[in-house]
């Protein structure tokens, strides 16, 4: 029997870094060049989704969420893509997404990691929307949109 831990566990969180005014901040990959996403990563096996969120938000940015975090307890299901199967194990074919905010009182700067990210921009939403490259990061801020005040 293949041991699940060997490879990369199917669930994974998008935390959406947004301010009160109504900004974005995005983040471009390194690999694929002009991949724009929020902060995204993968759950290590036995980690929880709020640490996985804390974690990757973290080595992402530099930011600390220190009790910010807001788990939406929403999220998105979604099949692994043919370029990343080998990380998954064979009879795992769909992704598992959770969804957090964390909303700042103004825009911040970041530390980009730069193994994982060329760049960052704060955008206003609307222009965020037209440059996150998934479609589950774009539906995460239309849902945040949608319920601010």
């Amino acid at each position: 029997m293949t041991d699940p831990q060997r490879f990369k566990r199917p669930e994974s969180v998008l935390v959406l870094v947004c301010t009160r005014a109504g900004d974005v901040l995005l983040l471009e990959r390194t690999r694929p060049r002009g991949f724009w996403q929020s902060v995204t990563g993968s759950l290590e096996w036995g980690e929880s989704a709020t640490h996985a969120a804390q974690r990757e938000l973290a080595e992402e940015t530099g930011l600390r969420a220190a009790g910010q975090l807001r788990d939406l307890r929403r999220g998105a299901r979604f099949p692994i893509v043919p370029p990343w199967r080998a990380r998954y194990a064979p009879d795992a074919h769909f992704n598992r997404e959770h969804w957090f905010v964390l909303e700042l009182p103004a825009r911040r700067s970041v530390r980009v990691n730069r193994h994982e990210h060329r760049q960052c921009r704060w955008l206003p939403a609307a222009a965020a929307l037209r440059r996150a490259s998934s479609w589950t990061n774009r539906k995460l801020i239309r849902h945040w949109l949608e319920r601010r005040p």
